[in-house]
């Protein structure tokens, strides 16, 4: 169980990484445009809300990386809440796949990372 749960944590984490990517360098790119469904203008005059977007998502995913360094299961358990919560809120605010794509890997690396106890 405690190699599944690294293994689910160490894929939030990368997840996470890859969301700072979109959302800091790509968000105005065709490629990071196309991701997020947006027109050349409107993803310009969110460029900066996006950057911040995605600095936090690399907060979570470096709390995340710290957490297997370390091997302390608090620091992976209160990051992975911070991501479903993250994700839950996103997924009501914003769109609903994010629910899936966010939330949902992070709750079953919660989950594995209780039971691997």
């Amino acid at each position: 169980m405690r190699i599944a749960a690294t293994l689910a944590i160490s894929f939030v984490a990368v997840e996470h990484f890859g969301f700072l990517i979109l959302e800091m360098f790509l968000w105005t790119k065709p490629f990071g445009r196309r991701t997020f469904g947006l027109t050349a203008e409107l993803a310009q005059a969110s460029a900066p809300l996006a950057a911040n977007q995605g600095l936090y998502n690399g907060f979570l995913g470096a709390g995340l990386v710290w957490s297997l360094v370390t091997g302390n299961r608090s620091v992976a358990i209160f990051f992975l809440v911070c991501v479903v919560v993250a994700g839950i809120f996103g997924a009501f605010t914003a769109k609903r796949t994010i629910l899936w794509v966010q939330a949902a890997p992070a709750a079953a690396a919660l989950l594995l990372e209780i039971f691997a106890a």
